[in-house]
């Protein structure tokens, strides 16, 4: 695949991921990456969580997990939790983080209390029929 398609399918992914995260009742979109000059640069950004993530977004039908939670977590700022959202097609997207991460999710240990915000997350849509 050619240099530009490449960048395309990242781009449709990207925005596919988006769009998941707005389905769940999250704003989201792309961020501004710089060729990985300076790491850093999160794939996808997603206003008002509740805990400060790295998001890698990854669509291929064979991923190497391991290359892809690699490149997150040397390229996640310090203090954010570096995460893979990744899909195949025609396939939901699924989350990968290292246990130890999602351990302290689940303890409450990854809220970001400096978000002074006294609302509550949104609520997920119903997608029952």
């Amino acid at each position: 695949m050619g240099k530009i398609n490449s960048r395309m399918k990242g781009k449709r992914g990207e925005l596919a991921a988006c769009s998941a995260w707005r389905e769940e009742g999250w704003e989201a979109r792309r961020s501004q990456q710089f060729c990985g000059a300076g790491g850093e640069s999160a794939d996808i950004l997603v206003e008002d969580l509740p805990a400060n993530l790295h998001i890698e977004v990854k669509c291929v039908e064979k991923l190497n997990l391991q290359q892809a939670m690699d490149q997150a977590r040397r390229d996640a700022a310090p203090g954010s939790t570096p995460i893979v959202m990744h899909k195949r097609s025609r396939m939901p997207f699924q989350v990968t983080l290292l246990f130890e991460d999602f351990c302290a999710l689940l303890r409450g240990d990854l809220l970001d209390e400096t978000n002074e915000k006294t609302e509550e997350p949104p609520k997920k849509h119903d997608n029952t029929n």
